[in-house]
């Protein structure tokens, strides 16, 4: 019997209902996960996670779907008068399979088997209140993952410290960000072997050529579209999307 939770998730990314708040009492984890995987059942196949390490709190993950990836410069519609967050992020992309996570020398592998990435995410949700939902129903929801747009990946990153960031965002025409910006969980590459050592098989696995995005460099500012989103890296790149309402 598929979850009803199921069912209305889908029917919401097809322009039904959101999804009240009712809708998080009592969420299990598994359930969560449960959720997630049959959703990415029905829109898949699956192009990469997201993933946060919250303090004092289980590791976030959540899916996001192959066709919801990107190259920048996209060009995105969107509903007329829907809101939405737009993130800059570092992004990592497999270029091998993930190593044995028991290994001794498993970071050091991890290292040269992705690419890094200037990435755009963009926040949509198929909940009815985005902002006050529990973290439960935040990460049924795929953690309000509506797209990701990629820059130009770096193979020789190494050399790259993501334990900080130097970085440029505008909307439109307002800066949201101009200078150092903090990195979530301190760490992008730390962030990265966490969801690396937690995810096991859950939604197909992390596998090459899926794109890992580690928690935005600039909060969450919501807007309304139409806008252009310019986002820069120092000594990375840049990323560029136009959102358009239908």
């Amino acid at each position: 019997m598929t979850d009803p939770l199921v069912t209305q998730l889908l029917a919401a990314r097809n322009g039904g209902p959101k999804l009240p708040a009712a809708a998080g009492e009592g969420l299990t984890r598994d359930r969560v996960f449960a959720v997630q995987a049959a959703v990415a059942g029905q829109l898949g196949p699956v192009g990469g996670f997201k993933v946060a390490c919250p303090p004092g709190a289980p590791i976030i993950i959540a899916p996001i779907m192959a066709r919801d990836i990107h190259e920048s410069p996209a060009s995105i519609r969107l509903a007329a008068g829907e809101e939405v967050g737009v993130e800059l992020e570092y992004a990592f992309r497999l270029i091998a399979p993930v190593p044995d996570t028991d290994a001794a020398d498993f970071e050091v592998q991890l290292r040269a088997a992705v690419e890094l990435l200037p990435a755009f995410e963009l926040v949509q949700s198929r909940l009815a209140d985005p902002k006050g939902a529990t973290a439960a129903l935040k990460m049924l929801d795929n953690q309000l993952n509506g797209a990701v747009v990629l820059g130009a990946p770096c193979r020789d990153w190494q050399g790259i410290d993501v334990t900080q960031a130097q970085a440029r965002l505008t909307l439109g025409d307002d800066i949201l960000l101009d200078g150092p910006a903090s990195v979530p969980g301190g760490d992008a590459f730390a962030t990265l072997c966490a969801l690396a050592r937690a995810l096991g098989t859950h939604c197909g696995g992390l596998l090459p050529g899926h794109v890992v995005i580690t928690g935005s460099l600039n909060g969450l500012p919501w807007m309304t579209p139409p806008t252009t989103a310019t986002g820069l890296i120092d000594g990375l790149g840049s990323v560029s999307m136009a959102l358009t309402p239908v």
